[in-house]
This record gives C-alpha cells, sequence and structure tokens, in this order.
C-alpha cells in the first residue's frame, strides 16, 4: 500500500497537497495542486510550506489560488490495502515435524514469521 506522500521540507511530517516545479529559463517557481504522480525534479509540499514560499530575487512565484486539498484515496490504495490484511490473515499450514535423519534440503532454506518471509541470499 502507498503512503500518502510528505513534505519534501527536512523535518516536514505533514502529508502533501501541492507541487512545486522550476521553470529555469523564465526563472519561475510554479506552485500548483498535487500532481497525480511523484516526478523527478519536483517537490511536493503541505499547505503551510506551499502558502509561504518565496523564490530568489529575480525570480517569480506563480501560485495556485485556489484550495489545496489532500487527494482523495484511489481504488489501487484501497485494494493493496485490502490483499494486505487478506495476506496477514492467512493461516500458516503446520510444518511436519523436523527429523535429523531427512534428507538435506534442495536450494536455499525460507522461513515465514508471520506475513514476512525470510529468504537467504544466494551465492
Amino acid at each position: 500500500m502507498r503512503s500518502p506522500r510528505r513534505c519534501s521540507r527536512n523535518g516536514c511530517p505533514r502529508q502533501a497537497v501541492a507541487t512545486l516545479t522550476y521553470v529555469y529559463n523564465e526563472s519561475t517557481a510554479v506552485v500548483g495542486p498535487l500532481a497525480a504522480f511523484a516526478e523527478p525534479h519536483t517537490y511536493d509540499l503541505c499547505e503551510p510550506h506551499a502558502r509561504s514560499l518565496t523564490a530568489p530575487r529575480g525570480w517569480d512565484v506563480v501560485r495556485h489560488e485556489g484550495e489545496f486539498e489532500p487527494p482523495p484515496p484511489t481504488t489501487d490504495d484501497l485494494v493493496a490495502l485490502a490483499e494486505a490484511v487478506r495476506e496477514a490473515a492467512r493461516p500458516v499450514a503446520p510444518r511436519p515435524p523436523e527429523d535429523d535423519k531427512a534428507a538435506p534440503q534442495q536450494g536455499p532454506a525460507t522461513g515465514r514469521r508471520g506475513h514476512l518471509r525470510v529468504i537467504p541470499p544466494t551465492h
């Protein structure tokens, strides 16, 4: 499941509601609604940081004047959450008792603890 995107500012734990992009050849910073996907060279900002952003001297800031609202959850998020809950609730099949005389295992051994799997590195 994807977690909500967070503000790109260091130490800010708030949820992102706006995206900052730069148009370098026009010396312009653009703050608009949160982009559908995180893109390289863009920055996600929370509302306080989106509203208070300043640009270097000589640059212009184009800012979205409407409300910044967090994006609604997508069906992908809900489906991923449902699948994660189903996987965590799935019962683990009991293992047969280990016998010292059993044949050595073929391939790498895997272990399971709850909903996590441990897979040893291959050599």
